[in-house]
């Protein structure tokens, strides 16, 4: 295990993983990353064996389970390396978010049988969390489940589920005491997504996908032995997954390749006879963009000595997604304008990979901005996270 205070041995470690980036990610997957096509389950699963025969596919895992044991250092060098070099992220709903849960609160049955198959790719989750009217205001959720004669039966609606058209196994948050208040009354529960009584219908984004969906969950009959922690105590697992990957909201990584994708942009559009990367004032937006990126990453660098050394506020979580988010997004809508009218074409088939056809840099974009709206509403809203910093971090 390596801290931020060993640089040497963090940048051989980086050099490593560059290493291993260049010799197994297969082009076919970094080009599907670098040109902003779409991804499938295969290709996430294919990518995730790869890291699993390196014993690298859970960074944030306990050696005890199957894991790296890296230290926080060490895992935010791998993820930003991968996103720089085009690696497809890990689908987190297994691997980052419901593995810790059950490894903090999952009895030592459910550790044996789920840890394994989550770390082989074997079960693909999702996760149960908003609901219509309850997204921001989690702790409003209806979905509720009643405990019969050893199972729970569960009556609700899940949205926003990303993947679930994918998924084995569901995560989710259910109301299993009515008559308590706010967050208390909320059990955490397992459920097989081929139980009978779950229908899941895909939502169409604003770029033409369909990475979201409702799950309906009607009569749904759930074994008792899938409660995770106590019964009426589902709250507590819901705030230790929401907390437990607190840096990778700053997506550093792909700020890098984003801002490089749009640098090239630049110097390939020639406009009246000039590239655009000469013209005086995009040379302004990209230094601008520059310097917040170098902003980004000195925080990041900074947060992660605080928790280091056992400090902090509590707010980290939340100043990394805002900062993140609001650079990732002003990035996405530099390309856009750097493309112009090359960008007008808006082809569902341009998302599908045509391995004969050349690097393809700018029929993907509209889309791929597009789809990067909806990051500043996904895992709290930038309005949450400002109130969050506000209270917390400025005690306002």
């Amino acid at each position: 295990m390596i801290d931020s205070s060993d640089s040497f041995a963090l940048e051989a470690f980086r050099d490593e993983v560059r290493v291993f980036l260049a010799e197994q990610l297969p082009t076919d997957l970094r080009r599907k990353v670098h040109e902003h096509k779409r991804l499938k389950k295969e290709d996430f699963l294919r990518w995730q064996s790869i890291l699993r025969r390196r014993g690298w596919a859970a960074p944030n895992w306990p050696s005890e389970y199957g894991g790296t044991g890296w230290s926080l250092a060490q895992r935010l060098v791998f993820d930003d390396e991968c996103a720089i070099a085009g690696a497809p992220e890990t689908v987190p709903f297994g691997l980052r978010m419901v593995a810790p849960v059950l490894m903090k609160y999952g009895t030592q049955q459910q550790k044996d049988h789920y840890l394994p198959r989550i770390l082989s790719g074997e079960d693909w989750w999702c996760q149960g969390y908003s609901e219509p009217g309850s997204g921001s205001d989690l702790a409003s959720l209806r979905t509720c489940a009643e405990l019969k004669d050893g199972e729970f039966i569960v009556h609700g609606q899940k949205t926003w589920t990303t993947y679930a058209q994918y998924a084995d196994m569901m995560f989710c948050l259910v109301r299993t005491d009515p008559q308590a208040k706010a967050q208390s009354g909320i059990s955490f529960l397992l459920i097989d997504m081929r139980s009978e009584g779950v229908t899941v219908r895909p939502i169409r984004t604003i770029d033409g996908d369909t990475e979201i969906n409702e799950v309906f969950l009607d009569g749904v009959r759930v074994p008792e032995s899938n409660l995770v922690g106590e019964l009426n105590r589902g709250w507590t697992c819901a705030k230790y997954l929401l907390s437990h990957e607190r840096f990778g909201a700053a997506r550093v990584g792909r700020c890098k390749r984003e801002l490089t994708f749009l640098k090239r942009l630049l110097e390939e559009r020639i406009v009246d006879g000039v590239s655009l990367a000469q013209r005086a004032d995009w040379v302004q937006n990209v230094a601008r963009l520059d310097l917040e990126l170098l902003a980004l990453e000195a925080s990041v660098q900074r947060l992660l000595r605080q928790t280091e050394g056992g400090t902090g506020n509590g707010a980290e979580a939340s100043v990394l997604k805002l900062i993140g988010t609001t650079l990732a997004q002003a990035i996405t809508e530099r390309q856009l304008e750097a493309a112009g009218p090359l960008a007008l074409e808006f082809s569902q088939q341009a998302f599908e990979l045509v391995p004969s056809e050349p690097e393809s840099s700018v029929s993907t974009l509209a889309g791929f901005y597009l789809n990067l709206r909806k990051i500043s509403i996904y895992g709290g809203t930038d309005e949450v996270q400002r109130n969050i910093i506000a209270k917390m971090a400025l005690g306002l």
